[in-house]
């Protein structure tokens, strides 16, 4: 007679049940009601996995039948510390018991790529991602097929993989391992007729994922993501993890330098002179106002800072970096003439130039960098007219370099 059958009744086993069935209930119920295929039956895999910890151990089974789940959390066990976490019971049962030889046996990290934008990693955000990966068989329990049926792999001996001898010179050779194509890596092989038809002998099923993602603030591009115990499922093997590689998209006004955010603003050249007023829209949502004051000349590619707008620091996210902003001035094409000796007047002077007496006067023509360009492009006839390398044109606004050829016509 035994006190209470709670955690029987979770197994759906009575209290004279085997060793055996007790398991084979425990795994029936920890694969249907494990979070990857019923992710709201979090408690429901709990409560089974804590039934089957004390059922399984024959003293805390003999405390339990004496005095129920109190004698348990407060009896010679040591209080409810002594249990572990349900997804640690699943993986050493599905590793084959509690030996920690087997649960040193790992499937491989599902790594995926996940692009965010500048404004997620500025402002945090939750991703929902799905992904497929391989989970136990369910219909077989990840056996493969019927129980009995399967067989060490001859080629590879059990092993799952094959070692193979290249030979890469005279006297040398190349020794590696791949996994054995006749048992595809799993060591054993079970004939067509016993299979399982759900998946196939393989153990493992493909199933679609639903994960949520939390991207925190200032994270940075190519930082990863670790979601432990969430990549393939393997039979006796402890599930890989999903490794997410963040991927930052390039942005059209911000560029990132770690907790710097770089902006080119253009400004007028009656503005760099008199001063000037902007709006900087923000990354979150908000705009910030920048000015010069009347007197203050802003030079053409000259950088100022503001403190605390760059982007937020991931150990601290309430504290940001600089936001740097470099000043590109625009200059009008030309001057009304009345004007020219007003704004002469209140700029500073050049120096005078030196005429020597038989200096000659010439004409300047506008001319564009693409016509410079145009007049060496055929690169084939210069060629036949025996043009030889000759000096290379450094065109400072866009820093596009132009090689010249110099033509010998002699």
């Amino acid at each position: 007679m035994v006190f209470e059958t709670k955690f029987y009744d979770i197994l759906g086993v009575t209290p004279d049940c085997s060793a055996e069935k007790l398991k084979k209930a425990y795994r029936k119920m920890a694969l249907k009601y494990h979070p990857d295929k019923n992710p709201n039956e979090g408690e429901k895999f709990k409560q089974i996995s804590m039934a089957y910890e004390v059922l399984s151990d024959p003293e805390k089974k003999a405390i339990y039948d004496e005095g129920g789940e109190a004698a348990i959390k407060q009896g010679g066990t040591g209080g409810a510390d002594v249990f572990h976490s349900p997804m640690d019971i699943f993986h050493m049962f599905f590793n084959g018991g509690f030996s920690t030889r087997k649960c040193e046996r790992r499937s491989g990290n599902l790594i995926h790529t996940l692009s965010v934008s500048l404004e997620d990693l500025y402002n945090g955000t939750k991703r929902k991602l799905a992904l497929q990966k391989n989970v136990i068989c369910e219909s077989c329990e990840g056996v493969g097929g019927k129980r009995g049926a399967s067989h060490k792999c001859a080629p590879c001996r059990g092993t799952g993989v094959i070692t193979k001898v290249q030979k890469t010179a005279p006297g040398m050779v190349h020794q590696y391992e791949e996994p054995c194509r006749t048992c595809r890596g799993l060591g054993e092989t079970i004939d067509d007729k016993d299979r399982c038809k759900e998946c196939s002998g393989r153990k493992t099923v493909r199933v679609r994922k639903l994960l949520e993602v939390n991207i925190k603030k200032g994270m940075v591009d190519e930082q990863r993501i670790v979601l432990q115990g969430e990549g393939n499922q393997e039979p006796n093997c402890r599930p890989g993890d999903i490794v997410l590689v963040l991927d930052e998209k390039e942005h059209p006004v911000f560029k990132r330098n770690g907790t710097d955010l770089f902006l080119n603003l253009q400004l007028q050249l009656s503005e760099a002179l008199c001063g000037f007023q902007k709006v900087i829209p923000t990354l979150d949502g908000r705009n910030i106002l920048i000015q010069s004051h009347p007197g203050e000349v802003i030079k053409h590619l000259s950088t100022k800072c503001v403190i605390g707008e760059g982007m937020p620091l991931s150990s601290i996210p309430s504290e940001k970096g600089r936001l740097l902003i470099q000043f590109v001035v625009v200059f009008p094409n030309s001057l009304p003439v009345e004007l020219v000796s007003v704004i002469r007047e209140h700029l500073p002077s050049p120096p005078a130039p030196i005429i020597p007496e038989d200096c000659e006067d010439v004409q300047m023509l506008d001319y564009t960098i693409d016509q410079y360009q145009n007049a060496f492009r055929d690169d084939d006839t210069n060629d036949e007219a025996g043009c030889h390398s000759g000096f290379t044109f450094d065109h400072r606004p866009n820093k596009e370099r132009v090689h010249v050829k110099a033509c010998n016509t002699s």
